[in-house]
C-alpha cells in the first residue's frame, strides 16, 4: 500500500485523491479504505526511516541482541484427536467403570 502511495505521489497526485483507491488487505479493517491520517503517518514513518538508515539498522541490531538472551517459547502441541487411536488403549479406557461421587 505504501509503495502505491509513493508511486502516485511521485506522479503528482494528492493523498486525498489516492485514498479512495487504497484497500486495507488484512486485519480488523480488511477491505476498507485507510484514513488520510493513516496514510500521512505511514509516509512520515517512511521518510524518517529513509532519513536515518543508520538508526534503523542500529535498532534492528539491538533488538536481535536482546532477543538472543530470551528463552525459547515452547508452543503447546495440538491434541491430535484426529490421529489413529491405539485400539487396545481405547478398549481399556472405555471398559473402566465410572467412579462418580454420590
Amino acid at each position: 500500500m505504501l509503495h502505491t502511495v509513493l508511486r502516485r505521489r511521485a506522479n503528482g497526485e494528492t493523498v486525498e485523491k489516492i485514498q479512495p483507491d487504497l484497500v486495507i488487505p488484512t486485519g480488523k479493517r480488511k477491505g476498507r479504505n485507510p484514513s488520510v491520517a493513516s496514510i500521512y503517518r505511514a509516509l512520515a514513518a517512511h521518510e524518517k526511516a529513509q532519513a536515518y538508515p543508520d538508526a534503523v539498522e542500529q535498532a534492528h541490531a539491538e533488538h536481535a541482541q536482546r532477543a538472543d538472551g530470551l528463552p525459547v517459547i515452547v508452543r503447546p502441541q495440538p491434541a491430535g484427536v484426529l490421529h489413529q487411536i491405539d485400539p487396545e488403549l481405547a478398549a481399556r479406557i472405555q471398559g473402566r467403570p465410572l467412579n462418580r461421587l454420590e
